[in-house]
């Protein structure tokens, strides 16, 4: 090649790194997509369940086996073998089931006679948070353990704050829990742009 052939524009690729980054921006967005959207369900099941006063199981019933499938998928691929994806689909399967299993113990009317609408709504919402951490540790998966943690400090929110500071607090956790995400993405990004 001469020197005039390497110092030619066509010669210098200006346009593709800058495919790939944008490509590794969108991966990142899609890996993340199934945890924001748990978070904004929960999100969305704690603001109505504050306003309503009233249990909303079939909400969490239906957020249960959703959450157990982002834990599947964020474990997949540490599962090396069919044994392995077996055994993770099986104990994330009896995770959640002993989880819906305790939430309508908590509905059953001998039980019932002792909460009330509220403080069934925190009982519920607490042991989701519980089960959403302790899933995240069988998976080895920090972010659903961070969804376990942010679901576990809403409780006092839900507990204590009144309707309208509820939203402010609960939004306030969602742009945190975003801010953190991003965060971290950057700090990946800044430590990938210097290796």
């Amino acid at each position: 090649m001469s020197s005039t052939e390497t110092g030619s524009p066509a010669a210098q690729p200006a346009s593709p790194p800058a495919a790939p980054r944008a490509t590794h921006r969108l991966s990142f967005w899609l890996k993340e997509l199934p945890f924001a959207l748990v978070l904004i369900l929960t999100t969305l099941g704690v603001a109505y369940a504050s306003f309503t006063k009233q249990p909303i199981v079939g909400f969490w019933e239906l957020l249960a086996p959703l959450i157990a499938l982002v834990c599947v998928g964020s474990g997949w691929p540490s599962a090396i073998d069919k044994t392995a994806r077996l055994t993770l689909i099986g104990s994330q399967a009896l995770h959640w089931l002993a989880f819906i299993v305790v939430m309508n113990m908590l509905l059953l009317p001998s039980v019932q006679r002792n909460f009330t609408a509220t403080s069934t709504a925190i009982a519920v919402f607490t042991l989701l948070a519980l089960g959403t951490f302790t899933a995240g540790l069988q998976v080895f998966s920090w972010q659903v353990c961070s969804l376990g943690l942010v679901m576990a400090l809403t409780v006092p929110a839900v507990a204590w704050i009144e309707n309208s500071a509820l939203i402010v607090a609960v939004i306030f956790v969602l742009m945190l829990a975003v801010g953190v995400v991003v965060w971290w993405h950057w700090r990946k990004s800044a430590r990938a742009g210097q290796g």
